[in-house]
């Protein structure tokens, strides 16, 4: 019975996994017709409804879920020991999955990523960019990049970045019109430009310390946006003040494009960081990239 029902467990774990048949045919090189013949092919041999479909929605039922937790850590397995295996030929081979935040992926992973992939050309490399934080376990993620005041303590964590500066910059023709703010809560009389915060979807509030002494502002202004380029884009054409961090902007500061406001509200915190779980067994290729992104200063 397994013979003839194995790849269709291993289709069954991909659309429950992506809740799309859509999805999970990309993923598996298949075509959504033959994908959705096979499911309900394994559905007819076990006698058992295992996914519900909707016009918008794919869930998996009771059963589903239970075959999902009883078969998805085994299939886990295997794949792991044929990365294993595959370890015995002459050059590093693997499948690499990173979640990372927009920032961390332009900053510190893709510089660093670029070289690694000509080196080793037999590794393939997955990123997900992604802003909300997401759980790389869950996700079936290798490892994410978080900055190191958001690590959970049951990771294993490797510095890949320096130290990080937030900066407040506008243009100077903004700072001509409006004036430029002295503290943090002189924002509020301000044209900010906001980020939405992908997991509870509220705005984004502005961090400062100085002294000791930490200051949460939440500002107001004409556009919000959930993405880096679009916020920086927008300050240069002098559409409000900006927070961000330092090195996204420190082109245009040099060049007199934006000009920093409150520096001393803005002190350096620790950057970032690849983590991953500590009770994986990770493949060489795996300990390849994390030695080629840890940060040296």
């Amino acid at each position: 019975m397994l013979r003839e029902n194995i790849n269709d467990l291993i289709f069954f774990l991909a659309v429950a996994k992506e809740r799309s048949f859509t999805r999970a045919a990309a993923k598996l090189g298949v075509s959504q017709s033959a994908l959705s013949h096979a499911i309900r092919g394994l559905e007819e041999r076990l006698e058992l409804r295992l996914l519900t479909r909707t016009t918008r929605s794919v869930s998996t039922t009771e059963t589903g879920e239970k075959l999902v937790n009883a078969i998805g850590p085994r299939v886990a397995e295997l794949e792991a020991e044929l990365e294993a295996l595959s370890e015995l030929r002459d050059r590093p081979v693997g499948n690499i999955r990173i979640n990372a935040a927009e920032h961390a992926v332009n900053s510190v992973l893709w510089p660093k990523l670029r070289p690694f992939l000509e080196k080793y050309p037999d590794i393939n490399v997955e990123i997900s960019v992604d802003n909300a934080l997401a759980d790389i376990v869950s996700g079936r993620f290798d490892a994410g990049i978080r900055l190191g005041e958001q690590l959970a303590k049951d990771m294993v964590a490797a510095r890949i970045g320096p130290e990080m500066r937030m900066a407040v910059v506008a243009t100077p023709e903004y700072f001509a019109k409006y004036g430029v703010p002295q503290t943090p809560s002189d924002l509020q009389n301000h044209r900010c430009i906001n980020m939405r915060l992908p997991t509870l979807g509220g705005l984004y509030a502005w961090e400062f310390e100085k002294e000791g002494r930490e200051i949460n502002v939440r500002v107001e202004g004409q556009l919000i946006f959930n993405s880096l380029h679009q916020r920086i884009d927008a300050a240069r054409n002098g559409l409000g003040l900006l927070f961000v961090p330092e090195d996204s902007v420190v082109d245009d500061i040099h060049q007199g494009k934006l000009i920093r406001a409150l520096q001393d509200w803005c002190p350096s915190f620790p950057g970032y960081y690849l983590y991953y779980p500590s009770r994986k067994q990770h493949t060489t290729a795996f300990s390849l990239l994390v030695d080629a992104l840890r940060y040296q200063p």
